[in-house]
């Protein structure tokens, strides 16, 4: 899961070029792999002035192009999923996501791990869903606060250095732009010296060694849907247990929706979070006026104009390892856009997705022995190591509901 560049473009009607790109972020390593991958099918990344005319193209956002363009406006080409394709040099650049918000084009290409001679199933692109994390959490960033165009400016100006803690090397860590550790992040200080860079070094020699283990799982409560879970890192390993196994139950009952949620960690794993949340969001619903709700164990938060229960569990799960959310909500639809906010997510498809981070364990066991890790080098670099897990994309779907897929595990 990674993404080949980051475009931000600024939509201008009546100028001569109808935009101009405010940001642009290119990862050269995920390139490298993208020609790998592709193989003949490979279509490089253009240059900014090239791909803004191509975007604005495909998006009718164009002052001078009102006319019926069978390549981009038959009906075969109705896009449901904001993911395009550009034409660019006679070739197809494919899969595109392109957002647009307050006049701002959020643009994103992610990896395809395969050839392009046909166009795969967007489901079967990881990348995908990384991007839609990824350039939601720039929307939240940008749109937050006041509206100017310092503010704007401002807030551009730090993506660089935001990136590079969120988004290293086009691998996605974190979606969330407003994080309070950044708060401390000053882009003016001086930067350390890199590896790759020569020279003394002036400090106490020391080796760090990590074992990260993400965890992926989707749960459905269904007897013909086989529950799915991933465990992967740098270390390939065989799926033991999902540490968090449950299930999600909504229904709409008289203009309110009914949930019933059911979390149990499972008995072999270590009882003791960093964080774990669990996140109920609505879609296409309108912002939450009323929520009654009976929990046994944590707290609840509602954000109400973003549609969102946040479920804190904590640090850890009581005795009984289990615990239960159950409730009544209640929408404002007046005003509301009919225009879906998620296209997926309709009706009854819905589901709770679970963060949560427990360090020093790994479900697999792996981890790194400080002892037997030799350093050829001058010197007695102290050595440390560390393990941790992570949830990534840890869903679990309504049962009362179909889910829009069912993934297949990769390790049979």
């Amino acid at each position: 899961m990674a993404q080949r560049a980051i475009w931000l473009v600024s939509h201008e009607p009546g100028t001569p070029q109808g935009g101009t790109v405010r940001f642009s972020r290119r990862f050269p390593t995920v390139e490298k792999r993208a020609k790998i991958f592709n193989g003949s099918s490979y279509v490089p990344l253009p240059e900014d002035d090239l791909f803004c005319k191509a975007l604005l193209f495909e998006l009718r956002l164009l002052d001078d192009d009102k006319d019926f363009v069978e390549s981009r406006d038959s009906c075969s080409r109705i896009s449901k999923a904001s993911v395009y394709g550009l034409p660019i040099g006679g070739r197809e650049l494919w899969p595109i996501l392109a957002l647009q918000k307050n006049g701002l084009i959020y643009v994103s290409v992610p990896l395809v791990e395969q050839t392009l001679s046909t166009h795969p199933p967007l489901i079967s692109i990881s990348g995908i869903s990384q991007a839609f994390d990824l350039l939601l959490g720039l929307i939240e960033f940008l749109d937050s606060g006041p509206k100017t165009e310092a503010d704007l400016s401002s807030k551009v100006s730090q993506l660089p250095d935001l990136l590079l803690h969120i988004c290293p090397f086009g691998t996605l860590l974190d979606a969330n732009f407003l994080l309070d550790n950044f708060s401390n992040l000053s882009i003016n200080q001086a930067p350390k010296q890199p590896a790759w860079k020569t020279g003394t070094y002036k400090g106490k020699p020391q080796v760090a060694v990590s074992v990260t283990e993400k965890v992926k799982s989707m749960q459905y409560d269904k007897r013909d849907v086989a529950d799915m879970w991933q465990i992967y890192g740098t270390i390939t390993c065989k799926v033991p247990v999902p540490p968090i196994l449950g299930f999600y139950q909504l229904k709409e009952e008289d203009s309110q929706l009914k949930i019933n949620i059911h979390l149990k960690l499972h008995e072999s794993v270590k009882n003791c979070f960093e964080y774990c949340e669990a996140h109920i969001p609505f879609y296409n619903r309108g912002p939450i006026t009323h929520l009654e709700y009976k929990v046994s164990f944590g707290q609840v938060e509602v954000l109400q104009e973003k549609s969102l229960i946040i479920w804190i569990i904590g640090q850890k799960f009581p005795k009984s390892l289990e615990i239960n959310l159950s409730g009544t909500v209640n929408f404002n639809t007046t005003g509301h856009q009919k225009q879906p906010v998620d296209t997926i997510c309709i009706g009854g498809t819905s589901y709770v997705k679970l963060y949560f981070r427990i360090p020093d364990y790994t479900l697999t066991g792996c981890y790194a022995d400080q002892h037997s890790v030799q350093m050829f080098a001058s010197g007695k670099p102290k050595i440390t190591t560390c393990r941790e897990l992570i949830s990534s994309d840890y869903c679990i779907w309504n049962s009362k509901a179909p889910a829009p897929v069912t993934y297949r595990s990769l390790f049979l």
